[in-house]
């Protein structure tokens, strides 16, 4: 498939577009450069819906994974965060839709709940998202945004609630078997991913995790609809 990746040049797209490329051709909107130069890359911004237009021109799927500053502690991260996962998720979604384009990911996070995630459980996807802080609540409207264009538009979206996506040699140095994790490798969430573009069925939520264990979260859902569910392990 052609896949628009929106903000594919920050550290999730490091991270995981080059295993995405090895399947799928990819066009980059960002206001940096991709990691790989030979990558078709528009330079632009979110928030500019002509760019987005421009971008979406004879691609097969959107794949947003665009992000805000993530200088908690000032005012500008706040409009920074709301305007990329709110209002830039709208108008990305809106190209897309006009421009015939049927099928959507975004790059949600377990950050739509409040709270030290290790320390609940979290028995499905169900469960309402109660973050308060500014960075999770923008998420949480992302995902909204999501469901209203499969209500609006007849779009499917696929929304993953991501859990700090890490280098595979990073989080194969720092997880310990026994130990609950929820630091995901890039192998995985990039499988997660090529899943996600796959699978169409309306607006879905799903929780990707590197929690192989599952002791903090249920991912039962992933593993039935995406067929996908953690292969990292720690060494022994």
């Amino acid at each position: 498939m052609r896949v628009l990746a929106v903000g594919g040049s920050g550290y999730l797209g490091k991270l995981v577009l080059p295993m995405l490329a090895q399947q799928h051709t990819l066009r980059i909107l960002d206001l940096h450069a991709p990691s790989d130069p030979n990558w078709e890359y528009i330079a632009g911004s979110v928030a500019d819906f002509d760019a987005l237009a421009r971008a979406v021109e004879g691609v097969d799927v959107l794949l947003y994974m665009a992000m805000g500053e993530k200088e908690f502690a000032t005012i500008s991260s706040v409009t920074s965060n709301f305007d990329v996962s709110v209002k830039g998720v709208y108008l990305a979604l809106y190209a897309a839709y006009q421009a015939g384009i049927s099928h959507a990911v975004y790059t949600s996070s377990m950050s739509v709940y409040a709270g030290n995630l290790i320390d609940r459980f979290f028995p499905d996807e169900e469960l309402t998202p109660d973050a308060t802080h500014f960075y999770g609540l923008s998420k949480r409207f992302g995902e909204e945004v999501g469901r209203n264009a499969t209500r609006t538009w007849g779009m499917s979206v696929n929304a993953l609630r991501l859990c700090f996506p890490t280098p595979d040699e990073e989080w194969l140095a720092t997880t310990r078997a026994g130990t609950p994790t929820l630091a995901t490798a890039a192998s995985d969430v990039a499988e997660a991913l090529l899943a996600a573009l796959a699978y169409r069925a309306s607006f879905q939520t799903f929780m990707i995790s590197g929690d192989y264990e599952q002791k903090v979260l249920n991912m039962a859902k992933a593993r039935r609809l995406l067929g996908w569910e953690p292969q990292a392990r720690p060494r022994e």
